[in-house]
């Protein structure tokens, strides 16, 4: 389909999995009441490990959503997306048939994917040998799957893909889906992020870069964006997944409208394969990007929902980013890291992150950084510290940044007809 202009795409569903509950309302009041999902590993023995927290989804049963004959079709991180899709179809109200199933599509990223099936699969192929390898190994581990299996259940036909940029994965899936409604390539989407990965070879992989926090004696408090005892980010798990619809077929249905999509940017660091550039290049870069993409001035963003991760480098240079494109503005916005109550998502992030700030838009109300005591002298923003804020506001930017210096941003806007 040719198109003379872009079509308009709102923000119909939100489904959320995270550290803090399983469903968008537990999570979306948990962050306002600045509640912290980190505690002590429980999936494993991680006594020997210098970090020994993470954000784990402690409460997720997988027989809500799937039957027990088809949890081994798929590891975890694909039962975490068909929960929260099934949150977000039933918050949207969307139906598939076979009159608009080619016109329904997923899109669902994941940074690292079956990664514990691989450790169970390996050690039982070390002990019992290749013919007790299970056939749904492979389709129960790579990363594409999540978008499929959410598509087979759902009969969505449209397109079908799994961006796999690290941390940047659920963000960069919500923005291609935007952009194949934009196009005329689908009427609805269903996309976002979702990651399983807290495992004994991940944790001790992330252990061995010196990435995440060691303050194991108070876990709550070990995720603290910006503050100036910060000591690496902690490990979460859980998935973030709306549903797009171009405006008309929404309006058409009457379906909830949280947002209006209104830009997208990615950009690349060509500079480290894990650090950030120091002075913030890169995350500048797709600040502009995406500026540029939804044609707007930096004065009109009023919140930005901070990629924030609680290490030194990352923190210090997305801010230096945010005064770089906003200057004198940048003193005026509001910036808040979620983070620091969920922890890190990996490739989940920033499909939760992105529904977190629908639902901020919505809701006209700003989700804090929590833990935040004693400000870096470098960073010097309002970041919400503490206690959720309501704020009226427009517009709203979101972003996420991957190892191999992986970029993306989103700017959403209240919606008006």
């Amino acid at each position: 389909m040719r198109l003379d202009s872009p079509r308009r795409v709102v923000v119909t569903g939100v489904g959320l999995v995270s550290p803090i509950g399983v469903g968008t309302t537990v999570t979306w009041e948990g962050l306002l009441e600045g509640r912290s999902g980190v505690g002590p590993i429980t999936r494993f023995d991680a006594s020997d490990y210098p970090s020994r927290i993470a954000g784990e989804v402690s409460d997720f049963d997988p027989l809500k959503y799937i039957e027990k004959k088809d949890l081994k079709k798929g590891d975890r991180f694909i039962h975490l997306a068909l929960a929260a899709a099934e949150g977000a179809m039933e918050d949207s109200g969307l139906q598939i048939d076979e009159a608009n199933a080619t016109r329904v599509g997923v899109i669902i990223g994941s940074g690292i994917g079956g990664l514990p099936l691989i450790e169970r699969t390996h050690k039982r192929l070390v002990e019992k040998g290749p013919g007790r390898v299970t056939p749904f190994f492979i389709p129960g581990l790579i990363v594409n799957m999540a978008a499929g299996q959410v598509s087979i259940r759902y009969g969505a036909r449209g397109p079908n893909s799994a961006p796999c940029t690290a941390c940047t994965s659920g963000l960069h899936a919500i923005g291609d889906a935007y952009r194949e409604i934009q196009y005329g390539h689908a009427d609805a989407m269903i996309a976002g992020g979702t990651e399983g990965v807290v495992t004994p070879l991940s944790v001790a992989g992330f252990c061995a870069m010196r990435a995440l926090s060691t303050r194991n004696d108070e876990p709550e408090s070990a995720s603290r964006p910006w503050d100036r005892d910060r000591d690496g980010f902690v490990m979460s798990e859980g998935s973030g997944i709306l549903i797009l619809e171009e405006l008309s077929h929404a309006l058409a249905r009457q379906a909830p409208i949280y947002a209006e999509i209104i830009g997208y940017g990615m950009s690349g660091d060509a500079y480290h394969i894990s650090a950030p550039q120091p002075d913030g290049v890169g995350a500048a870069d797709v600040m502009r990007s995406v500026l540029a993409d939804a044609e707007l001035e930096p004065s009109k963003v009023g919140y930005i929902n901070a990629h924030g991760t609680s290490t030194e480098l990352g923190d210090a240079a997305e801010v230096q980013a945010i005064k770089d494109v906003f200057g004198d503005h940048a003193y005026r916005l509001a910036v808040s890291s979620t983070k620091s109550c969920t922890g890190h998502l990996l490739g989940a992030a920033g499909g939760l992150e992105t529904g977190v700030l629908a639902l901020a838009i919505h809701h006209q109300t700003l989700p804090p950084t929590i833990n935040l005591e004693h400000p870096s002298e470098d960073c010097d923003l309002d970041f919400v510290p503490g206690t959720a804020r309501p704020t009226e506001f427009e517009i709203g930017l979101t972003n996420s940044f991957g190892f191999g210096g992986s970029n993306g941003a989103l700017l959403l806007q209240r919606f008006s007809s």
